[in-house]
């Protein structure tokens, strides 16, 4: 859907569905930072709520970084058996019976490595529980290291298998001559080797009128592709029912400009929908420019393109 474009200083009367997208009109003001970062997470917060109420462990877990999530796994691991090596302290020095670690003494780290033992249902036998207490903290422990395994092992098998697509934007969009017209255009690119197909885009302008931010939802030349094999350019022909139309970029940045964009479309790997976000702001909105070429001469008949060459942009015209 799109509007004709409209002087800031008219009375604005536009569709209830075009008047925020659920982002709102009140977000995104003068001086305020983007509404949604070119990695596709958005910008505003919600405040107020209790910290264990609005905590999703799982979803905390599986869109962790893997380093992260890889060290959140060792510093548990550490801290669970350094706890229960501290329990067995507390049972008594006659509660874990067993050579302590050569050239320390440290009971405590023999204690630990017994931990390590039981948690990971090792069991060498070299140390072993000497009273009731010890047992009863062994059979605790050794329920808790099975259901931790449990857990960490189905953590990581949902962080492979989930289905995310990794769809590469050029770092600028452009508005450049097109079809004896003008148009605003990005590139997109699979980023990954696995196939999309069925994809679709949105894009959504944001300005700032009357004080007020709006959105417009703007048509597109091609609003979707079948296939997804090699790069697409998204196409918003700027004719006179485009909000684009007769702006130019102080336009843009007087009001605050933003254009938000989202793709959806189906990984054939998990037959699953996935989608990718990101946005351009006026300064990444360049004019008078257009993509450079990013085919690769044929080899033995096979069309190529250079992923690199993704953003670079040369004089239109």
């Amino acid at each position: 859907m799109s509007t004709t474009s409209i002087p800031e200083s008219a009375n604005i009367t536009l569709r209830p569905e075009t008047q925020d997208l659920g982002l709102g009109s009140v977000i995104g003001r003068a001086n305020e930072t983007r509404l949604l970062n070119r990695d596709g997470t958005f910008t505003p917060r919600r405040k107020g709520m209790s910290f264990f109420k609005s905590l999703s462990a799982y979803h905390f877990l599986l869109t962790l970084s893997w380093p992260r999530f890889l060290a959140s796994v060792a510093v548990s691991y550490v801290v669970a058996n350094a706890f229960f090596a501290g329990i067995f302290l507390l049972c008594g020095p006659a509660a874990l019976t067993g050579p302590v670690p050569a050239g320390t003494g440290s009971i405590f780290l023999r204690d630990f490595f017994f931990s390590v033992h039981t948690l990971a249902t090792i069991g060498y036998g070299n140390v072993v529980p000497a009273s009731l207490a010890a047992d009863i903290v062994v059979a605790i422990e050794s329920l808790i290291g099975l259901l931790g395994i449990a857990l960490w092992t189905g953590l990581l098998f949902a962080r492979f298998s989930r289905p995310m697509a990794a769809l590469l934007f050029s770092e600028h969009a452009v508005i450049a001559p097109y079809l004896n017209k003008t148009a605003l255009m990005f590139r997109v690119v699979n980023g990954r080797s696995n196939q999309m197909v069925e994809l679709k885009a949105t894009v959504i302008i944001s300005r700032l009128i009357n004080g007020a931010r709006k959105y417009d939802a703007v048509a597109l030349e091609r609003p979707g592709v079948a296939f997804f094999p090699l790069s697409w350019t998204v196409v918003h022909p700027i004719d006179d029912a485009s909000p684009f139309f007769g702006w130019t970029r102080d336009d843009l940045e007087r009001t605050d400009a933003e254009i938000l964009i989202m793709i959806s479309g189906t990984d054939e790997t998990f037959s699953q929908t996935v989608h990718a976000r990101t946005s351009y702001k006026p300064a990444e909105i360049l004019f008078g420019k257009k993509f450079a070429n990013i085919y690769e001469p044929l080899e033995d008949g096979v069309a190529s393109i250079d992923v690199r060459r993704l953003s670079e942009v040369e004089r239109a015209g």
